[in-house]
């Protein structure tokens, strides 16, 4: 039988006949030792350009967006906060138009009323500037900007509050991710260090705000949290803010509900020992 690149003579190629097919590639998958080598596993490659319709202008454009299935769990932060491997896949829920400069969480990008259009044409497209430049990837400053446009955009939209506090609560997890990626040696670290916490609680109180006033005011489900979730969420924010009375109310309603599940009762059970031993240092603190 003949080669698989037999006849290439023809073009004066003859000596590339006998080429080995994989040959290259199984060079480069090889080290110096000639042991495999792991494959180099890049932000990029979780990541893919899908396209998108701006329901304010009308404008197509296309948006990097994390592939389904691609990112591996490896835990979550007592707040909820999922943290992936190689990937934070917080920094691609913003979904931005370039042109006009609307921005929305992923979840709420096509739910836009006519008044609302009308308030982000006027206070927003009026003065956006355009932005054209690619990006393979986002910086944790990037992203953050586009946290900012999306909280304003949702000021401007006047939209619910639970909507305006999860942005809130996703911006105060993506600073906090920034806060654990900064590179040690950089001589002003501990300042940027600083200014990451400063900035994660001073977005979780506002988060915290919000869906105290939302649970008051709206149903469930919640920004897609039903309402043991949201309320497990508020008993956390509660706590790390030494709104210990209203942590503690939550979290014994969580407890008695006949519709959390097993696994949110264990969080809950989890953080009423944490709020008791806070409770004791701090009246231990007053004597």
């Amino acid at each position: 039988m003949a080669g698989l690149l037999s006849g290439l003579e023809q073009f004066g190629l003859g000596n590339l006949e006998n080429m080995d097919l994989y040959e290259t590639q199984k060079k480069a998958d090889k080290g110096p030792d000639g042991k495999p080598v792991p494959p180099v596993v890049q932000e990029q490659d979780f990541l893919f350009d899908k396209s998108f319709t701006c329901p304010i202008c009308d404008a197509e454009f296309k948006a990097r967006t994390v592939k389904i299935g691609k990112a591996k769990l490896a835990g979550s932060d007592l707040d909820l906060r999922p943290r992936y491997e190689q990937i934070d896949l917080l920094k691609y829920d913003v979904i931005m138009c370039p042109e006009c400069g609307y921005a929305s969480l992923s979840r709420f990008f096509k739910f836009v009323t006519s008044p609302q259009a009308k308030n982000i044409r006027e206070k927003i497209s009026a003065t956006f500037k355009p932005q054209k430049e690619y990006k393979e990837i986002y910086t944790y400053d990037e992203a953050l900007e586009r946290y900012k446009l999306t909280l304003a955009n949702a000021i401007v939209k006047q939209t619910r509050a639970s909507e305006k506090a999860y942005i809130c609560l996703k911006t105060a997890w993506l600073l906090r991710g920034k806060g654990e990626h900064l590179d040690k040696n950089l001589p002003d670290y501990e300042a940027q260090k600083k200014e990451c916490e400063e900035g994660e609680n001073a977005f979780l109180k506002n988060a915290l705000e919000g869906f105290l006033a939302a649970r008051q005011t709206e149903n469930f489900p919640m920004c897609g949290m039903d309402e043991p979730t949201v309320d497990y969420l508020i008993a956390v924010t509660a706590m790390r803010f030494e709104q210990y009375d209203v942590s503690s109310r939550l979290i014994t309603g969580i407890l008695q509900s006949t519709s959390a599940n097993p696994r949110m009762k264990d969080k809950a059970r989890d953080i009423k020992e944490m709020l008791m031993k806070k409770i004791k240092e701090k009246n231990a603190a007053k004597k």
